[in-house]
């Protein structure tokens, strides 16, 4: 009888203890949200290398480049912002004869702009171009919105859940955002060379009006997150 007692007394201390763990560890749902977005870009830098040895030491960097600064500004390219020179250097041969190689960056905003410099810089025998990113002025903002899109849809998950068997979400007491920073878009610049290349060999007022097919910029993004249930 003591022991039934003794039983009895344990069991009622241990009741609030364990409705204090439950207080404490409340019942919770845990979902995963997602996200997406493609924008198209309106950010293309390229990157222009001048060459002596292109034209067998015949025009001077200098030259090429005047050249190059007519053709961009005939285009609209305001080449004080748009251009920079990214690495200027001289190699030296036997005979002392130098040879300069010249690298410039230039970001434009379309990718119709794109396909007239290219053609215009091929046509000063400029070839060596090459794609070097394309990003989104607005790219922040919209990474911000994915995220936030992604958050949204964890808590519309839970909700349905919880829903199903008849209950409600409460706070949200856990998120785990695991998304690193999006990498910028590469390209093949053979593939992007040889479209520009095929544009040029058109009729010339059809190339005028003929973007390239740049790829899209996908935003992805997932969140963790973890809501009480009520």
């Amino acid at each position: 009888m003591k022991r039934f007692i003794l039983a009895a007394a344990v069991v009622l201390l241990a009741l609030p203890a364990a409705a204090q763990v439950q207080e404490a560890f409340p019942s919770y749902i845990q979902v995963n949200g997602r996200a997406e977005k493609e924008i198209t870009p309106d950010e293309f830098y390229l990157q222009i290398v001048i060459n002596e040895r292109d034209s067998k030491g015949k025009i001077s960097v200098e030259s090429q480049q005047r050249d190059m600064i007519a053709a961009l500004k005939r285009l609209g390219v305001n080449v004080e912002k748009q251009l920079k020179v990214a690495n200027l250097s001289s190699e030296f041969f036997k005979k002392n004869t130098s040879v300069a190689t010249a690298k410039y960056q230039l970001q434009l905003g379309s990718s119709a702009e794109v396909g007239k410099v290219w053609q215009a810089l091929d046509g000063l025998g400029i070839s060596n171009v090459s794609i070097l990113k394309v990003s989104h002025t607005q790219l922040e903002q919209y990474k911000a919105q994915v995220r936030i899109e992604a958050m949204r849809d964890a808590k519309q998950n839970a909700a349905t859940l919880a829903e199903a068997i008849g209950q409600n979400i409460g706070k949200c007491f856990y998120i785990y955002d695991s998304n690193s920073d999006m990498m910028p878009r590469f390209y093949n610049n053979a593939v992007v060379m040889r479209s520009m290349k095929a544009s040029a060999d058109m009729a010339e007022g059809a190339v005028a009006d003929e973007p390239l097919d740049f790829k899209t910029i996908k935003l992805e993004y997932s969140v963790q997150a973890k809501f009480v249930l009520e």
